[in-house]
Parts: C-alpha cells; sequence; structure tokens
C-alpha cells in the first residue's frame, strides 16, 4: 500500500452482506490498525498505573501482523511535529512479534509536556477518525486486505462530545479553535464521522497522584469502509465494495466450496461404509427350508452352506461345508467360492473369486446326496 492516503469522505450505508464479507476479509488476512492517542498535557502525566496498563496493552494484546500508530496530542495533533501525518505507513510500526515490544514503549510519551497547555480534543478525534478511514479506503482502491481499527484514548477530555465544543463540557477547547463554530467545515467533518463509524466504546478510569482522573477508552471500529456508487450510462452503476469482495473472497471461496464438498462428499462415504447392508434370502423351489434375513458390514463375510463362528452370518443349507462366503470390501461384494461343494452363479460354475455387481442375484447349489438343487435369490439393500 501507498504510504500517503487520499482523504476520503463518509460514504453510503453498508449492506448487511457487505459487513460480513469484509469481516471475513479481515478474518482471512489478519492484522489490525491500532492507535496509542496520548494526551501530552500535564493534567494527564502518565502515573504508574498508566503506565502499567498501556505496558499491559502493548504486551499482551498486540498480534503479529498488528500496525501500531503512536499519536500525541494536545491543542494540536502530533504538536512536536504537527505537519507530519502521524497515520501513516511511514510513522508506524508493523509489529511481528515480542521484539517490537520494547520498540513501541519507547516512543509512547508517559511524561506530560509541561509547555502545552490545553486539549483540543475534537481536533484529535477528527484527526485520528478520518486517517482511520483513509487508512482502510486506500487499501480497497489498491484491492489490499482492509484491517479491524482500534484506538486507545488516554485523556481526561470527554469523548463524542457534542458539536459545537462548549465550555460546559470541555473548557480546554482553544478559544480560536474552528470546532467551538457549529457551521465550520471541521466540525461538520467531525460529526459525519462519528455518525458514520461503528464505533464502540469502552473506558476504565485512572487517577493520578494529585485525584485527579484521566480515562484509558477503547474504541473499537470493526473492519469498515467507505461505499460510493455513482450512475453509469445503461442504466447502471457503479460500486466501489462489492467488486473489492469479489477479487479478495472469490479464491477462498472456491477453496471453501470444494472443501465443503469433499467433506460432504467423505461423510457420506463413511457413512455408507459404515452401514450394514441387509441381505434378504429366499429359497425359491424349496418351501421347507426358511427365508433367511442377513446383515453384512464392511470387510465382514457371511458364510454359504454351514455356520462357521468367523462370519458375520450364515446363510444355511444342506450339507457339513461351507460352499462359499460372501465378502463385503467396502462398496464391493464378492462371492469367494471353497471348492468344497459347487456353487453356481448365473448358470455357470464358480471356481474362483468373482464380484458381483448386481442388487439381486440368483444362486444354485446342487447337493448330490440326495440329487437336489437349491436356489436361492438374494437381494440386497444397501
Amino acid at each position: 500500500m501507498s504510504e500517503i492516503c487520499t482523504p476520503v469522505a463518509p460514504g453510503q450505508p453498508l449492506t448487511p452482506y457487505q459487513k460480513i464479507g469484509l469481516e471475513s476479509v479481515t478474518r482471512l488476512h489478519g492484522g489490525r490498525d491500532v492507535v496509542l492517542a496520548i494526551d501530552l498535557t500535564e493534567s494527564v502525566g502518565l502515573n504508574d498505573e498508566g503506565h502499567l496498563r498501556l505496558r499491559q496493552i502493548v504486551e499482551d494484546s498486540l498480534k503479529s501482523g498488528d500496525t501500531v500508530y503512536v499519536v500525541p496530542f494536545a491543542t494540536k495533533t502530533n504538536p512536536s511535529t504537527p505537519e507530519i501525518n502521524p497515520l501513516t505507513l511511514e510513522t508506524a510500526i508493523q509489529f511481528k512479534g515480542k521484539a517490537d515490544v520494547e520498540k513501541i514503549l519507547q516512543l509512547i510519551p508517559f511524561q506530560p509536556d509541561l509547555r502545552l497547555q490545553n486539549t483540543d480534543i475534537q481536533q484529535a478525534e477528527l484527526t485520528i477518525y478520518q486517517g482511520l478511514a483513509d487508512l482502510n479506503q486506500c487499501r480497497l482502491t489498491q484491492n489490499q486486505p482492509i484491517k479491524p481499527q482500534s484506538i486507545v484514548w488516554i485523556t481526561d477530555a470527554p469523548l463524542f462530545t457534542k458539536s459545537p465544543a462548549t465550555s460546559e463540557e470541555w473548557t480546554e477547547t482553544p478559544a480560536d479553535s474552528p470546532f467551538r463554530i457549529a457551521t465550520s467545515p471541521e466540525t461538520q467533518q467531525r460529526q459525519e464521522w462519528l455518525n458514520q463509524l461503528p464505533l464502540n466504546q469502552r473506558s476504565l478510569p485512572i487517577k493520578t497522584q494529585e485525584q485527579r482522573q484521566y480515562n484509558l477508552t477503547i474504541v473499537d471500529i470493526p473492519p469498515n469502509v467507505q461505499e460510493f456508487c455513482t450512475p453509469t450510462p445503461g442504466q447502471k452503476e457503479t460500486c466501489l465494495v462489492s467488486p473489492y469482495l469479489w477479487k479478495q473472497l472469490w479464491l477462498p471461496g472456491l477453496i471453501l466450496g470444494i472443501l465443503i464438498l469433499a467433506s460432504v462428499g467423505m461423510g457420506i462415504k463413511i457413512y455408507r461404509l459404515n452401514k450394514k447392508w441387509k441381505l434378504m434370502v429366499n429359497f425359491d423351489d424349496d418351501d421347507q427350508v426358511a427365508d433367511q434375513t442377513c446383515s453384512l458390514g464392511n470387510h465382514q463375510r457371511i458364510a454359504i452352506g454351514e455356520y462357521e463362528s468367523g462370519c458375520q452370518d450364515t446363510i444355511d443349507l444342506p450339507g457339513a461345508e461351507v460352499r462359499a462366503y460372501l465378502v463385503r470390501k467396502g462398496e464391493k461384494l464378492y462371492l469367494e467360492p471353497t471348492n468344497n461343494s459347487r456353487i453356481e452363479y448365473q448358470d455357470k460354475i464358480v471356481d474362483q473369486k468373482i464380484q458381483i455387481t448386481r442388487s439381486r442375484i440368483n444362486f444354485n447349489c446342487p447337493n448330490p446326496k440326495p440329487p437336489k438343487n437349491y436356489r436361492l435369490t438374494i437381494k440386497i439393500q444397501k
């Protein structure tokens, strides 16, 4: 992504499906924008507790792939070098692991700047929210993965105050601040971003040694970009978000679809392999022999003739020997003759292992003493 992003204005509302798509993009690629916004005025001066909690955030919550921005503010944002935008890749720290913790902590101004007297909190809010929106919009236009964003505010100034700024809500807003004027572009832009962005706030009050209070406030922004749909000739329109989501998600979606289909196919295969077949045996020409119903699981076999303990079941026939086995291997059924006595399949003597492919099979089992043909029909229900 380029280091400088063009400022963007608040766009059209996103649809629920677009929000889900943007969330999917961030889950696939990971990483967040994390802004540490530190009030430099004397009224905040980070005490031991504030120092501890900031270190805790940096050490325990940052993950590999996060991009960290340290943004000090007072009457202006980044007051020592206000001409430099603190929300650029040039000033950011790409967090890769624990080795970057100390690098980030060294950039955090833990001591106040006594030369700075007032805090223009609305100016800081506009700079940071506008800057974060620009970053994600820049990623969108360059077809790069967007990121969820979080701001860690450390200030005694109230956040999300009404526009314009008034002394009743916050006395430190400079008298010449454009945020004291309801019609100023800055006031209107700030209010538009507060209304546009899905901001989720959590606060923790911290007391200083002088018993003054400031707040550590976390503001989380879910994956978000600005949508602009423009009419085009031919009764059509061109938009930004849906084409972006297609470019980002078509390949992962295809892979996911293949995996789902493969999983469903594997599940069906496993179910069919574990399901026992039902074999219904009918003796066609002998009313004295009762019909049978047998079950046959995978890698099991049924004896045809005499009972055998190693078989799942037995199809009883006169005689003291096993004529053949019906053997199931996966989805296939085989007839394995023992050559102890004759068995015929499709009017042919079976003297070697053959595969049975039909669901209705007919066998003839000739018996020499007394001479008799035992004909049986087996219906296989899988």
